[in-house]
């Protein structure tokens, strides 16, 4: 689990303070930090085209042109000179060296965006935009320095962003860089230390990214347990008895003892899953929503709820009338999709806002609903799904675009029923489950187009 942070100026600012490093030290470890990643790279001799902005960010990439330079072909583009005080001095070096400006080339093996980095805070300028086209349209392996040129710290887009391959980022990772809009521009992630460890460079932070290695399965360790050791989980099934089918077998899958579905009516199940028309008394987690539609009354879901046992709910319950007194129960997550969350915001009075304007501001209105609700986690889906609850905020960016399928998120909310059925903080609950779901997408071995939340469980057994 690594750290997050909005902006990373105060962390800069703090090593100077602490650490009596200077400005022009971190710099220069940053340019390092990006030569050492194109000598593992690239052969020596490849072109290397380096576009640099008038100030700091500019100013790396003019440090890292002077580190390649006589061992690969460098061509270095100045299209604004150099303004900050270290680019200036940077700029003096390369003249010293005899490295001038020279126009943008019809072809490059790598090309180095430096023009930006985390500095933007406007739109771009037309003649920032046509170089970027220039740049997105030049065949060669593309680099960032810091961010990708475009993407602002909120992590929104500019109408034309460099869209790069790998993007070396400076002293520790920024939050904006795992928006559902960057996951597309940012390409693999490398964070360059600053003449300091990080673990001396970082400060606390709410906010935090989740690695593969954070990763816990619901191993079995006791080996006098039973099926009971393992709790029960109890889908409410509702008209789309396929969700509550692919939420039940999910949970069966990830180590509930035993799973149940409430039915008004027989259906037709897998051997390996009950059926009830009314809530066992064993039960220990209730997955609620998926496919419900309006199958039950309002008295019905009433004694269905009447206890304290954690709850996931998803879909359908979102919009039902009782919606917001289960808000007012411990123990509960949501895994709500873009739209879902919307109307979670409006139900709430928390704010009237479309899906294009929620994805521009993921992380300001989990904030504001986690704020709102602190006892209650939130499992906000997307191409990086965020987890959060009060205030401690979690992303995970492991996804594929493989998920994009129905059925997918009914795998999440069964998966995360197991793990609370089993005794799991609802929290854990929710970062374990969301993290095998995303990791299980990883390693199917079936092309991207074709997995199928079976597909899915079964990878989750093999994780």
């Amino acid at each position: 689990m690594q750290n997050l942070y909005v902006d990373v100026s105060s962390l800069d600012y703090r090593a100077v303070a602490k650490f009596a490093l200077s400005e022009e030290v971190m710099m220069e470890h940053a340019a390092i930090a990006c030569e050492r990643t194109i000598r593992e790279r690239f052969v020596l001799g490849s072109s290397i085209l380096i576009v640099c902005g008038s100030g700091n960010n500019g100013a790396d990439g003019l440090a890292l042109a002077r580190l390649l330079d006589e061992s690969y072909d460098v061509i270095l583009h100045l299209p604004f000179g150099a303004s900050s005080p270290l680019a200036k001095l940077q700029h003096k070096r390369l003249d010293a060296l005899g490295i001038k400006s020279e126009r943008l080339p019809k072809s490059a093996d790598v090309i180095v965006d430096a023009l930006f980095g985390s500095g933007l805070s406007r739109p771009l300028d037309s003649a920032t935009v046509k170089i970027l086209e220039i740049l997105n349209a030049l065949q060669g392996f593309k680099i960032a320095c810091d961010l990708p040129s475009g993407l602002h710290a909120d992590g929104t887009l500019d109408a034309h962003t460099f869209k790069a391959n790998l993007t070396i980022t400076m002293g520790a990772l920024k939050r904006g860089m795992f928006s559902d809009h960057a996951k597309e521009i940012v390409g693999e992630i490398v964070v360059a230390d600053l003449g300091i460890h990080h673990t001396h460079y970082e400060i606390p932070s709410p906010w935090h990214l989740l690695e593969a290695s954070d990763l816990r399965l619901p191993l079995r360790t006791t080996t006098t347990a039973h099926k009971g050791t393992y709790g029960h989980v109890a889908v409410v099934c509702g008209e789309k008895i396929g969700a509550s089918v692919i939420a039940g077998s999910a949970a069966l899958r990830f180590g509930a003892g035993l799973v149940t579905l409430l039915s008004n009516e027989n259906v037709t199940l897998p051997y390996e899953l009950m059926q009830s028309h009314s809530l066992p008394p064993t039960t220990t987690a209730i997955a609620l929503g998926m496919g419900m539609g309006s199958e039950f009354g309002d008295d019905e879901l009433t004694r269905i709820l009447d206890n304290t046992h954690p709850l996931v709910l998803d879909a359908d319950i979102f919009a039902h009338p009782m919606f917001p007194q289960l808000l007012k129960r411990p123990n509960i997550i949501l895994t709500p999709h873009p739209k879902e969350f919307t109307q979670i915001l409006q139900i709430c009075g928390i704010a009237d806002i479309d899906v294009a304007t929620l994805q521009n501001n993921r992380f300001a209105y989990s904030e504001k609903f986690c704020t709102a609700f602190p006892n209650t986690v939130l499992v906000l889906k997307g191409s990086n799904v965020l987890i959060g609850r009060n205030k401690d905020f979690f992303i995970n960016p492991h996804g594929t675009v493989a998920l994009a399928k129905g059925g997918s998120g009914d795998v999440l909310s069964g998966l995360i029923a197991a793990l609370l059925a089993q005794g799991y903080d609802p929290l854990k609950s929710a970062l374990q489950g969301s993290l095998a779901h995303a990791i299980a997408s990883q390693k199917s071995h079936k092309n991207n187009y074709a997995l199928t939340p079976f597909d899915l469980i079964e990878s989750i057994t093999t994780l």
